[in-house]
């Protein structure tokens, strides 16, 4: 859905046009549109994946260690 935004804002149409041609395809909601605060919620997020690559790469590599300790070294209680 987030790429759908993006092509159609880049486009010139506006989030709440948009909004109206989207459909969430699982979940309680399933088969209704998104909230407008969804939508803007996914764009920042987007925004900031897109400004901070490293911080997402440092991320994401952070979460890999942690599960593979995890896994490798189970808690104990």
């Amino acid at each position: 859905m987030l790429h759908t935004v993006l092509r159609r804002r880049a486009a010139g149409e506006s989030v709440e046009k948009i909004r109206t041609d989207l459909i969430i395809p699982t979940g309680k909601r399933r088969g209704q549109s998104p909230g407008l605060a969804s939508i803007y919620r996914a764009l920042a997020e987007h925004e900031k994946r897109q400004a901070y690559p490293e911080a997402v790469v440092q991320a994401h590599t952070d979460f890999a260690a942690l599960q593979a300790e995890e896994i490798t070294y189970p808690r104990s209680l």
